[in-house]
Order: structure tokens, then C-alpha cells, then sequence
């Protein structure tokens, strides 16, 4: 899990608006609005979503908020207007200082963006919109009206059973199958919003008029969609014909989530369009420090509690080592089963996280193990891979329980550091060329 920024509120109309700032002020800010529902901090408890937002950062200082109605902003009664939606944004600029920025909107959040862009011109410097659920009326030249078979298909969505993920077929249908991402999707329709916000929210998509404003866009615009979401192409073409001098980019994929799929070439597009400058290479390679940790005996203690108790104690286990990741500014980059794949900046806070993670883990009756080791990594995306990745895993598989083993290559980097170890000897290291000599951490004084 990336470190979660500060959240901050302001208010409009007497509602309190939850807001992120990720970056430092400079040439451009960018105000990020997400579709549908949000939360502003168990977005970031995703890899993938934090990856998209902090590359949305790379760009310029980046301001995101909760809309009200969802995730940390005030409830509301009833159905928030167009207006009063787009009044949130200029409430969160002024709060964070922001006189003018590039405002990127995606499903209803583009919506907001329309009607800010054309309601307040001077404040935008470009926009960018993706997932429009639009679709245009019968006969040549028609508006364009919302699009009911969308809605449908989110309020049905939303009726079926809200909080278990349902909602991650429609607008993820990718990752239908993906455990690891509906246990986080489940998460994040339960905080984003109750069954009945949720419900009122997607029958505001069909109360918006979009046609009106799209010739009275100003600024620079990209107008985003990906060929087989279920979001209509002719429709999504005719909204760029009709905002002036706009910009239309369709890509290959199935999901109308920005940060499933080929992310980056979403991103590769915005960059370019709001900086002048694309993406070098969708992979980034820097020296890191990999942690894998596991649960020792974690098939028997699992027969012997029982799937329901088992369940429990590794939740609990898991927000354990979130917490001391955190804490120690580490990246949660895997979960498989009841093991964690972490990266760390510096060898020290590895090394001191892996050894607090032991230490506290005891205190709900489980070992671990862990294994440690420095070396350079390929970034695609959310991926990391090398061979470094492999060393980290395989040292991780032959400490012994409660050990935290490390290469020659992390203990030489620490000296100095008051870490003490004791030498384990030399290793063969399955799938991996030559001899390792491998150290365990000795102690665990002043790991906490």
C-alpha cells in the first residue's frame, strides 16, 4: 500500500468536501475527479489506483476530493444538482491554493467537469474527460441525452448487492475473477457510499444534460475511451466533435476504470496532452530493497481454527504488517495467500520493518518468516520484476521460522546502522546462478 496523503476538508454551501493534495505547488495542478462513487483513502490501499494517481502527480501537483454525498465528504439528502457538484471543485481549488488547473473527470465526475469548464473558464486550463455515459438521440444532428441502458446496467448493479463488488463487473469486467482486487472492491463500495447514496447517484446520471455545455468549452480538451467498455463509441466520438478544437483518443480495452487495464496508455495520453512530453518507457528501473514474508505452519493452524477463525486471524495479521509497512515506507506490491511481497527505498527500514512485523505478529500467536534482499528492479505498471524479486523470494524460503535472513548485499549496506546479524553460511538458491551467503537478524531491539 502506497503511504496515504494527508486528507484535508473544506465546505460549500455549508457540506463538508474531503480533499487530497499530492505534490508541490508548481507550473500546473491537476484536479482529479473520480466516476461514480469514492473514498480518498482506501483508494490508495490499491496498487493500482495509487500507481495511476501518483503518475497523475508526476505531471504537476494534484488535487483529488470525495464528492459530497460519498466516501470522507458530508452525506446529503436527495440528489445533488449539476451545479452545486461543480461548486465542490472550485471550493476545493480555493482551499488548496489553486487559482487555475487542468481538470480530468471520468463517468459522472466528467459530467462536473463539463459544467465547471464551461462555467468557469478562467479557471481551467485543460480538460480531460473519460467514460462518458452518453449517447445520442435519434435523427441526424440529435443532442446527446444520457445513455439508460448505462444506468441500467449501475443501478442494477447497485441493487444486486451493493458492498460485494457487483458494481466491479460493470465498470472492471477484467477482473471479474480477480480475488485480490473484489476483496479490495467490496471494501471500497462499503466505504464509498451506503446502497441508497449509491442508488441515488446512478439515477443522477440520468438527469444530466451534457449537450448544452460541450460547445461552450474553452479549454484545450481530450476526450478518452476504451473500445469495447460499455460506454458507446459513436457517442463518446460525437461529444469530442462537438467542444471545440477537442482532442479524441480511443484505446483497446474493456474497462471504463481508468486504473484497470492498460493503464499507462491512458496515461501516456494525458501526459502528452498536458505537458508536451510522453512517457519514455513503461519501464522504470531503481535499486531497491524486496521483502517476502510468510506464515509459518499457516496450513495446520488453518485446519485447526477452521476456515471462519482462520479468516479472522489473517485479516488481522494482514493489517499488522499494513500498519508496520506504513510506518516504516514500505509498498505493498503482492498478497498471495498469507505471504507479502513489499519494496522498501532504504535496506534499514527493510530490515527493521521485516524484524517489527515478526516481533508483532507473536502477539496474535503466528511466526513468520522473512527474506530480504537489495538489487535492481524493472517497474511496468504495478509490476516489479527481476532477478532481485526472485533472491528476495527464494532467501525468504529457507529462513527458519521467526528469522529474518537477508543477503550479503543488504548486511553491507546496513553496517553502521546498530543492525547486528549472525552469519548463516552459504546457499544455493533454487532458479538462481552461484553461491549466496545469507545472515539472520540477530534481536529485535529498537525495531519498534
Amino acid at each position: 500500500m502506497s503511504r496515504i496523503p494527508e486528507t484535508s476538508f473544506t465546505q460549500c454551501d455549508g457540506i463538508d468536501i474531503a480533499y487530497q493534495v499530492i505534490g508541490d505547488r508548481g507550473l500546473l495542478d491537476i484536479v482529479y475527479i473520480p466516476a461514480f462513487v469514492s473514498h480518498l483513502e482506501v483508494m490508495w490501499e490499491l496498487a493500482e489506483f495509487a500507481a495511476f494517481l501518483e503518475r497523475l502527480a508526476s505531471f504537476g501537483r494534484l488535487i483529488t476530493f470525495d464528492k459530497r454525498g460519498t466516501g470522507l465528504s458530508d452525506r446529503i439528502p436527495g440528489m445533488a444538482t449539476l451545479e452545486e457538484r461543480a461548486g465542490d471543485v472550485g471550493a476545493v481549488m480555493d482551499a488548496a491554493g489553486s487559482d487555475r488547473a487542468a481538470i480530468a473527470g471520468w463517468g459522472d465526475g466528467a459530467a462536473v467537469a463539463l459544467m465547471f469548464a464551461a462555467t468557469h473558464p478562467e479557471r481551467v486550463s485543460a480538460l480531460v474527460l473519460g467514460s462518458l455515459g452518453v449517447k445520442v438521440a435519434a435523427g441526424s444532428g440529435a443532442p446527446l441525452v444520457p445513455d439508460p441502458e448505462v444506468v441500467r446496467a449501475m443501478s442494477d448493479a447497485v441493487v444486486s448487492g451493493w458492498g460485494r463488488a457487483t458494481f466491479a463487473a460493470v465498470v472492471a469486467p477484467s477482473r471479474a475473477e480477480d480475488k485480490r482486487f473484489l476483496a479490495w472492491y467490496r471494501r471500497w463500495e462499503r466505504l464509498s457510499a451506503t446502497p441508497n447514496a449509491a442508488a441515488v447517484l446512478s439515477r443522477w446520471m440520468l438527469e444530466f444534460d451534457a449537450d448544452p455545455l460541450l460547445t461552450a468549452v474553452q479549454a484545450p480538451t481530450l476526450v478518452l475511451n476504451r473500445t469495447d467498455s460499455l460506454f458507446d463509441r459513436e457517442a463518446v466520438r460525437a461529444v469530442a466533435e462537438r467542444i471545440p478544437g477537442a482532442k479524441h483518443v480511443e484505446l483497446p480495452g474493456i474497462d471504463a476504470t481508468p486504473y484497470v487495464g492498460d493503464a499507462d496508455a491512458y496515461l501516456d495520453e494525458i501526459q502528452e496532452f498536458l505537458t508536451g512530453k510522453r512517457g519514455v518507457c513503461d519501464l522504470d528501473r531503481n535499486l531497491v530493497t524486496v521483502l517476502f514474508t510468510d506464515i509459518v505452519g499457516s496450513t495446520e493452524r488453518a485446519e485447526q481454527l477452521g476456515d471462519r477463525r482462520w479468516r479472522y486471524l489473517l485479516d488481522e495479521h494482514h493489517a499488522h504488517v499494513r500498519r508496520l509497512l506504513d510506518g516504516f515506507k514500505g509498498v505493498e506490491i503482492d498478497t498471495a495467500g498469507d505471504g507479502f511481497f513489499a519494496t522498501f527505498d532504504g535496506p534499514a527500514h527493510a530490515v527493521r520493518c521485516a524484524a517489527a512485523i515478526r516481533d508483532s505478529v507473536r502477539e496474535i500467536g503466528l511466526e513468520i518468516r522473512a527474506g530480504l534482499h537489495t538489487g535492481e528492479v524493472e517497474r511496468g505498471g504495478t509490476a516489479v520484476t527481476g532477478l532481485a524479486v526472485h533472491v528476495g523470494a527464494r532467501v525468504a524460503a529457507l529462513a527458519r521460522p521467526s528469522e529474518v535472513l537477508v543477503t550479503t548485499t543488504v548486511q553491507t549496506l546496513v553496517l553502521g546502522s546498530g543492525i547486528s546479524f549472525t552469519d548463516r553460511g552459504l546457499h544455493s538458491l533454487k532458479g538462481v546462478p552461484g553461491r549466496w551467503r545469507l545472515f539472520a537478524v540477530a534481536g529485535s531491539q529498537g525495531f519498534r
